[in-house]
């Protein structure tokens, strides 16, 4: 199955649309606006109607998100069904808030429950920055061998994304389990490259494009990407 692509620097590079069930990796350095990709696809299966489910390890609040969706892609993600899942490292496993679960990501058992509750054939599950879990010395095999489990076996839709700066042989192997694999970079000032290495059942261009986003997003997601590493790598480090 395939859902339709609205933006035409997307449906230039995959003219026969977005496959699913299947497992995305989104790769790269750091700050070279991967999330911005992510949500890209979000935008278009949400379009589709159907549902998502956001984990955050790097946003404090949604209100990223909510700005990125709308700005970029045109939508109101409070006319659709998300479910945002917060990253708290000091929980046992996690608590249901009124609109969004708390959750600690660092326990493999913890993303049994979220696909397991959350995660049906309708519903994509999107995350970003996951080697961020890695720096944990007490969960780094565990979570690592968890996440590489889900990009092989997906009992959905996932897209997740990575950088690469760090753990970049572990990285690597994420890249190797995943169904569909792409690769982001940036030139100053401000220009955001993709390429795709592979799709799973859908025609796809390996050209390497230019996407239409402009300096100042990039540098504010730079930004906040930058923000998160200072918050969260010391946290987890020490878990």
């Amino acid at each position: 199955m395939k859902i339709e692509l609205k933006e035409e620097w997307l449906r230039k590079i995959l003219p026969d649309g977005f496959p699913y069930p299947s497992s995305t990796l989104v790769s790269g350095p750091g700050g070279t606006g991967k999330p911005l990709i992510v949500l890209g696809f979000v935008a278009n299966w949400l379009r589709n109607g159907k549902k998502a489910v956001g984990v955050q390890l790097q946003y404090a609040t949604m209100d990223f998100v909510r700005e990125v969706m709308s700005a970029l892609y045109g939508l109101d993600i409070s006319n659709y069904e998300i479910k945002f899942i917060q990253f708290d490292p000091f929980l046992e496993k996690y608590e249901e808030q009124a609109d969004y679960l708390k959750a600690n990501l660092l326990k493999p058992e913890v993303w049994d429950y979220i696909i397991d509750k959350y995660v049906d054939e309708d519903t994509m599950l999107f995350a970003s920055a996951l080697n961020l879990l890695l720096f944990s010395k007490t969960y780094k095999d565990k979570i690592w061998d968890k996440l590489d489990a889900i990009l092989k076996s997906p009992k959905g839709t996932y897209i997740f994304s990575v950088s690469t700066n760090v753990f970049r042989d572990l990285i690597k192997r994420w890249e190797d389990s995943s169904d569909n694999l792409m690769f982001t970079r940036m030139e100053r000032p401000g220009k955001l490259f993709l390429r795709i290495e592979r799709m799973k059942d859908v025609k796809f261009s390996k050209e390497e494009i230019e996407i239409p986003i402009s300096p100042n997003v990039l540098k504010k997601i730079k930004d906040v990407a930058e923000r998160a590493r200072t918050r969260i790598i010391p946290i987890v480090s020490r878990i």
